[in-house]
């Protein structure tokens, strides 16, 4: 049996529902193709959602046992790491009703199956039990998503070695985890084993921790891990990993050793686009399967596009819907009036929270580029002292003579939300762009958002 529809959308995650969301609404019949039992993708089943579902409850957990009001009941509390992987898994489901929705009620066709390129304008959906349907479309979405890399000299099906896929189906809490690799996801899991007392080595393959940050914002991080009983290594690159029955060894070319009862892979991604057919219709991909795409995301063949995680960086859900939605406005109306940012916000979940946006102080030193630096702590902020969560910072980079916010750099509880209103400022152009909108608009007292304003005056207080 052959379908027509105006457009295939490969992959049910936020670049592929991006896409369909913005596609129907323009009257376009869609179809959308996911391989897994649930939509979603990566982002709602195994990286985002679970892993922030479990920093926020492990984070509950560490404010009640520091809070003096509970001081005569936390040693009752012993909660343990599937416990909280059942908490996590409550918003995925509500996740995933909500995007079932999404897609009945806006007339979306959702097949579940493995999709596969037997023409430039066709696929053949492999559906299990119930055979192969052969699907057609002018226009085709590939948003596949990706998956940790596993490496060919590591046995990823032992019980010891994990990547963060299967570790969100660890039955147990273990005494002691290591952790290859400390980019996002790295940081983020030693921040929240360390909090369930888990004995974490980090093993960085970089000089320092999530380089492309501001700085002063690492070297904070990297103080507050070791604070909590995270042993960092950097500069080390793993020789081989031996799995014992009482644990797990890396070791690494160093001569170093690292022995734990488990250990997480997390060191690189790697394009779903395995068994797609992809070369067969003209469509390279990388060593990492990633698919190599224009700015406005066409693959080498034009009626074709690759948004998401599939063609590489930013690797972020937020990104990814907006790209989705880009090119769903490309298809539809033939081009698109608006342009996808450049700079826009990361948020890093790890405890304490990092959240940045625009240029670092390196970077504009190296640009030599004239600015200053506002600063506001936030011990000294009522709300966080309120809420007891005064470890952390704003920070704003800003030109010295033009007052344009350059960059804004924060750490601390709240820092992806708090982030989102110096966005606000930085994207308006010229002279809407200054600092001085943080001096004169009157802010919720107390709260965290007034951060802006001493920070702003701080600033001020540099140059004049």
């Amino acid at each position: 049996m052959k379908k027509n529809y105006d457009c295939i959308v490969i992959g049910s995650g936020p670049g592929g529902e991006g896409a369909a969301m913005k596609l129907t609404k323009s009257g376009h019949r869609v179809a959308v193709i996911e391989r897994h039992d649930q939509v979603g993708g990566g982002s709602t089943h195994w990286g985002t959602i679970p892993s922030k579902a479990l920093r926020h409850s492990i984070q509950m957990l560490v404010d009640y046992k520091r809070n003096p009001l509970f001081a005569h009941t936390r040693q009752q509390i012993n909660l343990d790491y599937p416990q909280l992987l059942m908490a996590a898994d409550t918003v995925i489901q509500e996740q995933v009703s909500t995007r079932y929705r999404y897609y009945a009620r806006n007339q979306v066709d959702l097949i579940h199956g493995e999709a596969r390129f037997i023409a430039p304008d066709a696929v053949e959906v492999a559906l299990g039990e119930q055979g192969r349907e052969t699907l057609r479309a002018d226009h085709l979405v590939i948003a596949t998503g990706s998956s940790p890399y596993h490496p060919a000299d590591i046995d990823f099906s032992h019980s010891r070695i994990h990547d963060s896929d299967s570790l969100l189906s660890l039955e147990h809490t273990p005494q002691s985890l290591t952790i290859y690799g400390a980019g996002v996801i790295g940081c983020e899991y030693a921040s929240i084993f360390c909090n369930l007392d888990v004995k974490v080595n980090l093993v960085n393959t970089r000089d320092r921790l999530l380089s492309f940050l501001d700085d002063e914002i690492t070297d904070a991080l990297g103080y507050h891990l070791r604070h909590q009983g995270v042993i960092i290594r950097n500069n080390e690159e793993y020789s081989r990993i031996e799995a014992l029955e009482d644990g797990v060894v890396l070791h690494c070319q160093s001569g170093k050793k690292f022995k734990s009862d488990i250990l997480l892979w997390a060191n690189g991604r790697s394009g779903n686009t395995t068994g797609m057919g992809l070369e067969e219709i003209g469509i390279e991909v990388n060593h990492r399967g990633q698919i190599e795409v224009g700015k406005d995301y066409r693959t080498a063949l034009p009626h074709i596009y690759a948004v998401g995680d599939v063609v590489g960086s930013p690797g972020l859900a937020s990104a990814s819907y907006d790209q989705g939605r880009f090119v769903g406005t490309l298809v539809a109306d033939g081009k698109s009036d608006w342009s996808l940012i450049e700079e826009f916000p990361s948020g890093i979940y790890t405890n304490p929270e990092i959240s940045s946006l625009g240029r670092t102080e390196r970077e504009l030193t190296e640009q030599q580029i004239p600015y200053e630096v506002g600063q506001a702590m936030f011990k000294s902020i009522a709300r966080a002292q309120i809420t007891g969560h005064t470890v952390g910072m704003l920070k704003i980079l800003f030109h010295r003579e033009t007052l344009e916010i350059l960059g804004i750099h924060c750490f601390g509880e709240t820092a992806a939300e708090i982030i989102h209103i110096g966005q606000a400022i930085m994207g308006r152009k010229g002279e809407a762009n200054s600092l001085r909108y943080f001096v004169e608009t009157t802010f919720n007292y107390p709260t965290m958002a007034e951060a802006y304003r001493v920070a702003a005056l701080n600033g001020l207080n540099r140059i004049f």
